[in-house]
């Protein structure tokens, strides 16, 4: 990417923030009146006079809308409770009534539960001391985008955020950027998770952020996840061998009887949260995997789904009926996908 930096471009740089909500060229900073007056008021305008926006409980805000051609490159964000799953992310592209994304804020920066902080650094996705959730994903627009949150919580919250952005002409084959969150709990007896289903269109699959809650001591890894690509029916074309060896670990990421937690560009299991003991009930995971240099190509519909295996007496596979959540991201034409409803608030919530 450095040697990107050493030519001429036909771009036009700007931001979307609470300091200029429209990213209109020479905008910024002009508040006279905002979230932070009183700690200006003895400096006025131009001296930080609204850097975050209120959002009350049971409101929605509009964090940008922009019209014009180009792409969005960098979101930073961070809100000052613990509200995580309780503030709904949703982006629309070139005026659709669906979001293409939508997602709990802190799933889509794969980072679900607040309760203890972890450092993530990826490429696609960063968490930094102490909230500060960054994400790298490109997503194109054609002619405008939208970025909504809303606050499902009982109590309200400052959101500071800065939305960064290129003014460009994109390509016509240029596709538009999807997230899609799901929760299942339990998860029913003998039956796989789906990650994502009913997705038509030409596209590719980037991304899978999860968030795992195990009700069984043992080991909780042994399911397979499936791509189930184009037509695909019973049976996958691709199938991987294990849920650690998904996110590129190994041997149920056990090193000399301990869980270890690793972050790195691609892949990583950047948190273990829960009791002590390694083979323990009630232990939660985070764990991403990004698709970004082995990206899952379909041309016409693609299906994703993991099993939940543990083990039993007399070495036999044990069903699983764990607490798991997941963000699937990918790319496709299409903008006119259905999305599952999302869970309220109590759905939502880690225990």
């Amino acid at each position: 990417m450095l040697n990107n930096l050493t030519t001429k471009k036909n771009i036009k740089s700007f931001s979307v923030s609470p300091e200029n909500l429209t990213g209109e060229k020479g905008k910024g900073g002009m508040a006279i009146e905002g979230s932070a007056s009183h700690a200006a008021r003895e400096l006025g305008q131009g001296w930080k006079v609204n850097p975050y926006l209120v959002l009350e409980s049971g409101t929605n805000c509009v964090l940008a809308d922009v019209k014009g051609q180009g792409a969005i490159k960098h979101i930073w964000i961070t809100d000052s409770t613990k509200a995580g799953r309780l503030l709904i992310l949703r982006i629309y592209f070139d005026g659709s009534e669906r979001p293409s994304v939508e997602v709990p804020l802190s799933d889509f920066f794969a980072s679900a539960d607040y309760m203890e902080y972890r450092q993530l650094s990826s490429l696609a996705m960063c968490v930094n001391p102490k909230k500060g959730m960054n994400c790298y994903f490109e997503m194109p627009y054609f002619k405008s985008f939208r970025v909504e949150l809303e606050n499902i919580g009982a109590n309200p919250c400052n959101v500071f955020y800065q939305i960064d952005c290129e003014e460009k002409e994109i390509s016509s084959d240029s596709l538009y950027f999807h997230a899609q969150f799901r929760r299942v709990n339990p998860l029913p007896y003998k039956e796989p998770y789906v990650i994502l289903d009913n997705i038509r269109g030409n596209g590719h699959y980037v991304g899978t952020y999860m968030h795992w809650g195990v009700k069984s001591n043992g080991w909780w890894g042994e399911g397979e996840i499936k791509f189930y690509i184009d037509g695909d029916s019973d049976f996958p074309t691709i199938c991987g061998t294990g849920t650690e060896d998904y996110f590129c670990g190994a041997y149920n990421f056990d090193v000399d009887g301990k869980y270890v937690e690793y972050t790195t560009p691609y892949t990583g299991l950047s948190k273990v949260r829960a009791t002590d003991g390694i083979y323990r009930a009630q232990r939660y995971f985070n764990m991403y995997r990004w698709h970004i240099v082995d990206p899952i190509y379909f041309k016409e519909d693609l299906r994703v789904t993991i099993q939940a295996l543990g083990w039993r007496s007399e070495g036999r596979y044990l069903p699983l009926q764990d607490d798991i959540s997941s963000v699937a991201y990918w790319y496709s034409d299409r903008l006119d996908d259905v999305y599952p409803t999302l869970p309220d608030a109590n759905g939502l919530e880690i225990i």
